[in-house]
């Protein structure tokens, strides 16, 4: 009997350890595009839109539940066009779109049938995912989908424990049980209604923890990934999974973001996490919302935006810019014109981004250094003298500027200089 247990207890151990997240080939090579993908666009919008205040305004102002479903009832964006957004995101240079299919407040961009909070009981009444993934595949575009862990709608999020969402009036017991029921639901929709899925971008893990800054802190609930990641990669095994938990990557995360902060640096206050080894994104917005505010006037030059999406390249990281597009679905102007400068500037110079890992030397004040295999780009953003001195660990043949084959002159200095 003891020599039975024994053996039992061995097969289990193998097992553990046979059930480690493997990615697959396909996904393997997804990663490899995402790594040299460099550039994309964010798109936060959703019936939150209307109040024209960012897509927080249930929970700042709590707003109950049954007051802000009213909102669906004039959510009507009749100018919303699929082919004018991947249109503006592939003039600009953009590579994917990361769309949020469902935020903080539940409701989903959809038709679901795990919800009636969904934008086809709008007047709308259109999917508007539908006509996006659609136009996606045929300009090109990947796909990606954002997906709100946390709830401030429903009652079966655990919101006991949560940090936000506490004044939207829900007294009914929460049930995670069900909760992640409805989440798997609503995924293998959206992992089997929509074609080909870049991958999944989770968020809202920091909701059930005391504080974004100790890093060593442990959820508050157990959220189960390990299910909702398998889910993931056996309906669509090319898809990556990532999570804005503000954390060193998990077991089944295939790529690590960084929310208003290049890797390494912790000055937006959510970041401070290990840099690992997988391919690396940084979310960042125009002006200060990540959805549509009405009074927030504080954009970005376009030049503050390439000199952005240079120093993340040398850091061998994507850009994913945010815009908020207005509750009728058009963008605006401020957006616009600076996605088509952005692109502008790429036409010329995109060879010094798309493709590349990140410089021998990290980003400095002065600018920041993009490779590939042969070919070093340096990118002077700010030049404080005549003379920048870069240590590089390998001989330079030559030295030109890049849009016009003029040679540059350059010494190389002995290490004691």
């Amino acid at each position: 009997m003891r020599n039975s247990l024994i053996l039992f207890l061995i097969l289990i151990a193998s097992f553990k350890v046979n059930a480690q997240y493997q990615p697959t080939e396909a996904n393997l090579q997804s990663r490899q595009w995402f790594d040299s993908a460099r550039f994309g666009l964010f798109i936060h919008w959703g019936a939150s839109s209307v109040l024209g205040a960012g897509e927080w305004i249930m929970n700042g102002r709590n707003i109950r539940v049954e007051e802000y479903k009213r909102l669906m009832q004039f959510f009507n964006p009749t100018q919303f066009n699929a082919r004018t957004w991947v249109k503006m995101a592939k003039d600009a240079g953009m590579k994917y779109i990361t769309f949020i299919t469902r935020h903080h407040d539940s409701f989903s961009n959809w038709d679901t049938k795990a919800s009636d909070w969904k934008i086809t009981n709008t007047p709308y009444g259109k999917d508007v995912l539908k006509g996006l993934s659609i136009v996606c595949k045929e300009e090109g575009i990947k796909l990606f989908l954002y997906y709100s862990l946390v709830d401030w709608f429903r009652s079966d999020y655990p919101y006991e424990t949560g940090r936000t969402g506490k004044g939207t009036g829900r007294t009914i017991k929460s049930n995670y049980e069900a909760y992640l029921s409805f989440m798997k639901t609503q995924l293998t929709e959206l992992l089997t209604g929509y074609g080909d899925i870049a991958g999944i971008w989770f968020d809202g893990h920091w909701d059930q923890l005391d504080n974004d800054q100790d890093k060593t802190l442990k959820s508050k609930i157990n959220w189960k990934y390990e299910e909702i990641y398998e889910l993931i990669h056996r309906l669509q095994p090319q898809a990556l999974v990532g999570n804005n938990h503000h954390l060193s990557p998990l077991p089944g995360e295939d790529f690590q973001m960084f929310e208003k902060d290049l890797p390494g640096e912790n000055k937006g206050g959510f970041s401070g996490q290990t840099v690992s080894k997988l391919p690396l994104e940084t979310c960042e917005t125009i002006n200060n919302s990540w959805g549509f505010n009405i009074t927030d006037r504080n954009y970005k030059s376009t030049q503050d935006i390439i000199h952005l999406l240079v120093k993340a390249a040398g850091y061998g990281t994507n850009l994913l810019l945010n815009v908020g597009p207005m509750p009728n679905g058009v963008m605006q102007p401020e957006f616009v014109t600076r996605l088509k400068e952005v692109g502008d500037w790429l036409q010329k110079n995109g060879s010094t981004i798309y493709g590349t890992k990140a410089g021998a030397v990290k980003p400095q004040e002065w600018g920041a250094i993009t490779e590939t295999e042969n070919q070093v780009y340096v990118h002077i953003l700010k030049k404080n003298s005549a003379r920048i001195f870069i240590q590089l660990p390998y001989q330079i043949e030559s030295a030109f500027l890049t849009r016009s084959n003029t040679p540059v002159s350059f010494d190389q200095l002995k290490d004691n200089y």
